[in-house]
């Protein structure tokens, strides 16, 4: 178990195993939409690659999806866990590792995606490095992540159940990067040409107890290391679930869920790519491609 950070590492690998065991069919469906859509992403980029990696998909939907995209030659599954390896790729091909260790070569690799699994890493600005030094030159990683405003619905019902009942609240729905945070931490990571955006799904509920269902079935129930110990009343639940009624209700009785995906894209640096102009290069100033008069002060 971590210690140091915000997640309890060991506890997401048993919710994942837990909701690999016990899910019903079509509970992944928000790893199937993200990961559609990275499959997208990747068959715009004009170019295959001869390595790729699935990192931490918690299933082989990623794994089979890059077998299948004809951008690559290989694919390598990493997953925390061997009872989540549950990709067609064969047994050398598969490799367990903890969520913050990437145990590849450096420069081994031509292709890293990962699809909502970053924003649990206790230290994201190292493991984003180590996606960049497993990458060759000009290299690619993708990735998606939920972003701030998931579940912002919940959170809010929650957190105001909680006050209301008890004067204080423990958390229970974790934090969330945005946008631009996800920006820097590429640039910072060293990652070139980075592109970062975000696509927000808006799934509708019976009820918020359906919903917390459909979490668990994700593998995605509270995994915060300053969780609460203490099992939470039936009280509290039942108080969060009519406030979330009454704030996020649609005319036909059913609740709103908002899910924020980032995605992320970045390259890592080589001289083919191409290059920012240097200050004072440019030929034309801004003040005549405006059409305007330019004034010096």
């Amino acid at each position: 178990m971590d210690v140091d950070g915000l997640f309890d590492t060991d506890l997401i690998r048993r919710n994942r195993l837990r909701a690999l065991a016990q899910a019903p069919d079509g509970s992944d469906f928000l790893l199937k939409i993200v990961t559609e859509e990275l499959g997208e992403r990747l068959a715009s980029v004009e170019r295959s690659f001869e390595v790729a990696i699935a990192l931490h998909a918690g299933t082989g939907t990623l794994a089979d999806m890059l077998a299948a995209s004809g951008k690559t030659q290989r694919v390598l599954q990493i997953e925390q866990d061997p009872r989540l390896l549950t990709s067609q790729a064969a047994p050398e091909h598969q490799v367990v590792t903890g969520l913050e260790l990437l145990p590849i070569t450096n420069q081994a690799v031509g292709l890293v995606v990962s699809p909502l699994t970053l924003h649990l890493a206790n230290d994201l600005p190292g493991i984003l490095v180590q996606i960049n030094q497993v990458l060759h030159p000009d290299g690619l990683f993708l990735a998606a992540l939920p972003g701030a405003g998931t579940l912002s619905e919940l959170r809010d019902a929650l957190l105001s159940a909680e006050e209301e009942l008890t004067g204080g609240a423990s958390p229970r729905v974790i934090p969330l990067a945005d946008v631009r945070d996800c920006g820097s931490l590429l640039q910072r990571a060293g990652f070139s040409l980075p592109v970062v955006d975000a696509e927000t799904y808006t799934v509708r509920y019976d009820t918020m107890f359906e919903l917390m269902r459909d979490l668990r079935h994700m593998g995605m129930a509270n995994p915060l290391l300053a969780r609460s110990r203490k099992p939470a009343g039936r009280r509290l639940f039942m108080r969060a679930a009519e406030i979330y009624a009454e704030r996020y209700g649609d005319p036909d009785g059913r609740v709103r869920a908002s899910f924020s995906v980032i995605y992320l894209s970045g390259w890592k640096p080589h001289e083919s790519q191409q290059k920012p102009l240097s200050p004072g290069s440019a030929q034309t100033s801004l003040a005549k491609a405006l059409g305007t008069r330019e004034q010096k002060i």
